[in-house]
């Protein structure tokens, strides 16, 4: 009777640490949806409500990491078991490196509301709204230990940087073309670049998840789409 006992409570630990990992990354979805919509409103009030969001992922990701080190201490798992436990550990973590960078969008979006307005600022939008769908399946794939959802994720994430690199071109041209577009232009590199960390965030949670569910990491070697590097320097060649 008491081993049964102590079998259920671990069982709800376990629940509670999983439930942890999805209010956070819900909060997290919800900090970038808000990030966008303050920055095509130029609503500063609610971007100052995003930065200050950021500490409610960070509370969760400290009571997150107290409830796996009592797990690990007082019920020393094995097997699938402490899969669980580490995964959850490192998607927590991605979770609130993804939270930073919508705050950083929000606190961007306040500079940015203090210039005119520029035309690329359109394309923002439709990224983070790529980024978003990309948390929200790694997310439902984590609820539901689905492997081939965090990889078809995972593979998904070279249209996020595809789109990436698209918008540096035309930031980069539209600076070169119009000066007085730098300051404005600049933020809106700045942004897009913390939305496209976001998608590499979710893809790190896609591996853990794989790793979780089949005890094997992924082989392959993550797609890359962004190119924005090698944009500069033939920009520079060019010259």
């Amino acid at each position: 009777m008491a081993s049964e006992h102590i079998a259920r409570a671990y069982d709800e630990e376990l629940r509670k640490l999983n439930n942890t990992v999805a209010e956070m990354g819900g909060l997290a979805e919800s900090q970038l949806g808000a990030a966008i919509e303050a920055v095509m409103t130029r609503d500063t009030e609610l971007a100052v409500r995003v930065v200050e969001g950021d500490e409610k992922v960070d509370e969760l990701e400290r009571d997150l990491d107290n409830q796996a080190i009592r797990l690990l201490a007082l019920r020393q798992p094995v097997a699938r078991d402490l899969r669980e436990i580490f995964s959850a550990l490192k998607i927590g973590s991605d979770l609130e490196r993804i939270g930073d960078y919508a705050a950083n969008v929000a606190k961007r979006s306040i500079a940015l509301s203090q210039t005119p307005a520029v035309r690329p600022v359109s394309a923002l939008p439709r990224m983070a709204h790529v980024a978003q769908l990309l948390i929200k399946d790694v997310l439902d794939a984590y609820v539901e230990r689905d492997a081939d959802k965090a990889y078809a994720v995972w593979m998904r994430d070279t249209e996020l940087d595809e789109m990436y690199s698209s918008l540096f071109r035309e930031l980069l041209t539209y600076m070169m073309e119009d000066s007085r577009s730098i300051g404005a232009c600049s933020h809106l590199l700045f942004m897009a670049k913390n939305i496209e960390r976001i998608g590499d965030h979710a893809t790190n949670i896609a591996e853990n998840l794989y790793y979780l569910v089949n005890g094997t990491p992924l082989e392959q070697a993550r797609p890359k789409g962004d190119i924005s590097s090698l944009e500069v320097v033939t920009r520079a060649d060019t010259r």
